[in-house]
């Protein structure tokens, strides 16, 4: 359907090796885009576009660490030099849990670089680009931790609930120049980054009552509402947080 077409369309994916950010690169390139991966690891990150490509997509890398904006600027001012960049998905992402009374101020730092700088960063250097073209797509990756807490993992919830609210400034700001701004927060979702949970049957049995769907989600279930977000159907969607949860947000 051409609404949902994404050919001719480059798309930028952070944080797009494994888990959500490569389902994500995966569904956008099959909606027609030319993604461009991005990780710090160059090896797992050369493996995810050589998959891509063995299954005859147009794919290209930028390793480069999210945290570091003189990195992240050279980066995506030398791609977009060459080719514009349409689509930024800010996926790249991370977990640390621990007692909040306990918590140590370097992990505090480092969760918020990674799950907040970072989309800072990479979202204004893309939108500059985004801003003299005239349009844009900008997706954050918040959770369903963006509006429920849990024990332990407060400065995640936090760092979640940020990225909510930077969407909405994102949008407030960049709509006038043709950018559409907006975030997906994902429930629980199979991914390395819960992989602890997933591996906790106690955790398991707590989400299969507690989620209305009554699993985990798969990573492919997020791939809809970004090719959505990525495309003309969204074209008047700006600063919303759409919950990809099973239901768990919309329940007691």
């Amino acid at each position: 359907m051409e609404l949902f077409d994404l050919s001719g369309r480059t798309a930028l994916v952070t944080g797009a090796s494994m888990g959500i950010g490569a389902a994500l690169a995966r569904g956008l390139a099959e909606a027609g885009a030319r993604v461009v991966l991005n990780a710090r690891n160059a090896e797992r990150l050369d493996e995810a576009a050589q998959g891509l490509r063995d299954a005859g997509h147009a794919v290209d890398t930028l390793a480069f660490d999210v945290t570091d904006a003189d990195a992240v600027r050279a980066a995506v001012d030398g791609y977009a030099a060459q080719r514009p960049i349409d689509i930024l998905i800010n996926n790249a992402g991370m977990q640390h849990r621990g007692p909040l009374e306990d918590f140590e101020v370097e992990a505090f730092d480092r969760l918020m670089r990674t799950n907040v700088n970072s989309a800072f960063y990479v979202g204004q250097a893309a939108a500059r680009h985004m801003i003299a073209q005239g349009h844009g797509r900008i997706i954050n990756i918040a959770s369903v931790q963006t509006a429920l807490a849990r024990p332990g993992i407060a400065p995640y919830t936090a760092s979640k609930g940020a990225i909510a609210n930077l969407t909405k400034g994102m949008a407030t700001d960049w709509a006038r120049h043709g950018l559409n701004c907006n975030a997906i927060a994902p429930g629980y979702f199979e991914t390395p980054l819960n992989a602890a949970l997933v591996a906790d049957p106690a955790f398991t049995e707590w989400l299969e009552k507690r989620t209305p769907a009554g699993r985990w989600g798969r990573v492919e279930e997020l791939v809809g509402v970004a090719v959505f977000l990525s495309s003309k159907a969204s074209s008047f969607v700006n600063g919303q947080t759409i919950f990809v949860d099973g239901g768990i947000t919309a329940s007691l």
